[in-house]
Formats: structure tokens, C-alpha cells, sequence
């Protein structure tokens, strides 16, 4: 990555004020405290009123956000600007969970959209017109590797990020020459809590017990309940916080930052092997 330098007048030394959203735990926390670190005004949301407090706690202005009751989106919209004299320099929409299970068992797939993809449009929506009367601005979206190669029982949380891929790439190309600036990070398994965050989801939504798919339901509980696969060899959440310091900074930022090898292997290889060849490899992974 090349190193970011900022003069007095440049754009990204301008860049102070950010939103980031799910701020409870995983990439979320991590980045709003290493952002607070580094002279940013960080608003942080979270919606357990404990996970708030321990925001605030740490000096940070805390919010709550629901991304399925629009009304928490648009007061906090309210709240930020009131604090900030109408202007915000950077979203980083982040918040989001992962509900397992094969297709034909979605039962709850709108719920999903909503908070994965239907409240991140609203939110960016509410702070483009900021941006643009102010003649800047950083829209980075935590989107999966998963939205560019899905894997089954993948379902619900690959098609919301698939969604996220389209919908804010052809906002990147109509914001062109606004300065306004539109990136993807594209993360494969880091440390958090996503997969026992989906859990709850999984449990509620997902008739497990009685799906033809029960064996391997049986292996994606265990899976979850131990915090994801392969989860003693994931990098932590600062692999994440790198490439969004650089979403935010560049003079150029990039349409998309793959992260981890896993993700930049599964990039690679979705452009290199023959789709049916792919697919039979991703099933054995999921």
C-alpha cells in the first residue's frame, strides 16, 4: 500500500468526522477505537444499550442504530449533523450479521435484506446530499468476499452482499467528478463474533430439526458455535482497519479492497477456473 500523505490543503486532510456502524464488537469496534486513536471524530453505533455504554466508556460518541427501523436511521442522521454543524466527512457502513441456512429454508430472507442491505441504502442515501453540498466525502461499505463467490448455506447474507456490490458500484460511477468517493472492502474470515451473532438467527428462523439439509445443519451449529470455521487461523479485524484508513485517504481510492488470502484466492480463482469446476470446489469449503 502506498503511503498516504496529507498536506494542509489537501481533500483527505479535510477528512475528520466519520459514522461507523456496528460498533459492538469484530471490525466495527476495532476500527471506530483505532480511527478515535488517529484524530478522527468517530459517532459509533451499536444496538444493546450495554455494548452503547462501553462505547461511550472509551470517549466515543455512541448512538443507537437498528438498520430495520428506519426512524433510528434518521435520528441518527439528526444527532450526528446537530453535533457537526451539518457536515460529515466519511459512513463507514459496517453492521450487519449472517444468518445460515440452504435456500429453500429462508423463511426470513426480507429480514435480512433489511439490515444488510435496504437500511445501508437508506443511511447512505440520508448523508449524499451532505456530501454533496460540502464537495467531499467517503462512502466505504463492509461488503464479504461472499458477495463476490458465494458458498452454500450461504444464502441470505451472500445475496445481501451481492445486492451491496451492484447497488453501490453504480453509485461509485454516479458520484463521479462530485467528490464524493464510493469503496467496497471485501473481507473473508476475520475475528469477530459474526458467526455466533448468526446464531440466534440461525436457531429462530431456520427449521433445522426437520429440513432435508439436518445433517449438515448439525455441522454449520457446531461450526457456529465455535466461532466460525478455522477460527484460531483468522487474522484479526486491524487487517480490515488498513485498507479502510486507505478507502478513506487516497486521493485514489479503490472500487473494491479484497482482504485476507482466503478472499484474494477465492477472487482469483472465480476468474480463472470454469464456473462448474469452481462450484464443485466452494461446496467442498462450505
Amino acid at each position: 500500500m502506498a503511503t498516504l500523505r496529507q498536506t494542509p490543503n489537501s481533500p483527505a486532510a479535510e477528512l475528520r468526522t466519520i459514522i461507523v456502524t456496528g460498533a459492538s464488537s469484530g471490525i466495527g469496534a476495532y476500527c471506530t477505537r483505532a480511527l478515535k486513536a488517529e484524530g478522527w471524530r468517530v459517532f459509533a453505533t451499536a444496538r444493546k444499550p450495554e455494548d452503547i455504554a462501553a462505547l461511550e466508556a472509551d470517549g466515543i460518541e455512541a448512538f443507537y442504530l437498528d438498520y430495520s427501523e428506519p426512524d433510528s436511521i434518521a435520528a441518527l442522521v439528526t444527532a450526528v449533523l446537530e453535533r457537526t454543524g451539518g457536515r460529515l466527512d466519511a459512513l463507514f457502513n459496517n453492521g450487519a450479521y449472517a444468518q445460515a441456512g440452504a435456500v429453500e429454508d429462508l423463511a426470513a430472507l426480507r429480514e435480512q435484506f433489511e439490515a444488510n442491505f435496504f437500511g445501508w441504502h437508506d443511511l447512505t442515501r440520508r448523508l449524499v446530499p451532505v456530501m454533496r453540498r460540502q464537495g467531499h466525502g467517503r462512502l466505504v461499505h463492509c461488503s464479504s468476499i461472499l458477495g463476490l463467490v458465494p458458498v452454500r448455506f450461504r444464502g441470505a447474507y451472500s445475496a445481501s452482499k451481492h445486492a451491496l456490490e451492484a447497488l453501490m458500484l453504480c453509485q461509485r460511477q454516479e458520484l463521479a467528478g462530485s467528490g464524493i468517493h464510493v469503496s467496497l472492502i471485501e473481507p473473508g474470515p476475520v475475528k469477530s463474533k459474526i458467526a455466533s451473532n448468526g446464531l440466534p438467527w440461525f436457531l429462530r428462523n431456520i427449521d433445522h430439526e426437520n429440513s432435508t439439509h439436518r445433517a449438515d445443519y448439525a455441522a454449520q451449529l457446531e461450526r457456529m458455535r465455535a466461532g466460525g470455521s478455522q477460527a484460531a487461523r483468522k487474522p484479526g479485524p486491524e487487517v480490515v482497519h488498513k485498507v479502510l484508513r486507505h478507502a478513506l485517504l487516497s486521493r485514489r481510492p479503490r472500487p473494491h479492497y479484497v482482504v485476507t488470502m482466503s478472499a484474494r484466492l477465492g477472487a482469483m480463482l472465480k476468474r480463472i477456473l470454469p464456473a462448474s469446476m469452481l462450484h464443485r470446489l466452494l461446496a467442498k469449503r462450505a
